[in-house]
């Protein structure tokens, strides 16, 4: 299914997808985090949480921009755009941001793919056979660094070509084939924490790391997201469903972004 989400607020009207995906992914985060936000909704996700509840959460480019601010109407087109670094603490080269991910600095990774499995993996590189892929893609860039050390949180659009049983290609590192594979090949920190979708919310078993529903968005039924996902997910017997987005945080997103180049 493909239709446009609504978000049950008095007078803020219909949502987009993208301002349910930052949404809810801004509540995702804590204070005092450091959060590796690309920009479009990692960005805009993390700028609120960081103007609603938590104002010592930290922002961090690949390009190399530590803690910018973000001015309402100016966000970058690129993390190497030089208004990322703005009042920012720090500018620094790719090679120390990766630095600063080897030692543990950095608590969240935000990212999207073209493909997620049931263990969280994901594709950024190509669709299909690898010696004839049927699209590339434009492949990992920092995305197997972050994904391997940190916890991520993915927020895409819920699809059943997007949700698969297993990707065409790992480009960055979920719990690769479940249970304790991740940590038996050289991965003991970070691992998939949250994927975000306009359906719902979804985390991983503890013990299998197979996806399961956290809660859905209201007015979203069990059969509607399995419908949209290549495998089946596991769920408890009584699903939560999530607060939708609140006028206060629309009116603060939409300020954000006040031409819609990312909430369109």
């Amino acid at each position: 299914m493909t239709d446009t989400p609504t978000c049950a607020v008095a007078s803020a009207g219909a949502c987009t997808t993208s301002e349910i995906l930052a949404v809810m992914a801004s509540r995702l985060l804590k204070e005092g985090q450091v959060v590796f936000a690309g920009v479009g909704v990692p960005l805009l996700a993390a700028t609120l949480a960081q103007g609603l509840h938590c104002p010592g959460l930290t922002i961090l480019f690949e390009g190399g921009v530590l803690g910018p601010i973000i001015e309402p109407g100016k966000l970058p087109p690129s993390t190497n755009e030089q208004r990322c670094t703005k009042r920012a603490n720090m500018v620094m080269s790719s090679t120390e941001v990766l630095l600063l991910l080897q030692r543990g600095h950095v608590d969240v990774g935000f990212m999207g793919g073209a493909q997620i499995d049931k263990y969280g993996n994901l594709n950024s590189s190509y669709i299909g056979d690898p010696a004839n892929p049927k699209t590339r893609l434009p492949g990992t860039g920092g995305g197997n660094d972050i994904s391997s050390l940190t916890h991520m949180i993915v927020a895409m659009k819920h699809e059943r070509r997007r949700f698969v049983d297993k990707v065409d290609f790992v480009t960055s590192p979920g719990f690769l084939d479940g249970g304790d594979t991740r940590r038996e090949r050289g991965l003991p920190a970070g691992g998939m924490f949250r994927v975000v979708t306009d359906l719902g919310i979804f985390g991983f078993d503890d013990t299998t790391r197979h996806m399961k529903i956290v809660a859905l968005h209201q007015g979203v039924t069990l059969e509607r997201v399995q419908d949209n996902t290549g495998f089946t997910l596991l769920h408890d017997d009584r699903i939560p469903t999530t607060v939708p987005p609140s006028e206060r945080e629309l009116s603060a997103l939409r300020t954000l972004d006040p031409d819609r180049l990312y909430i369109a």
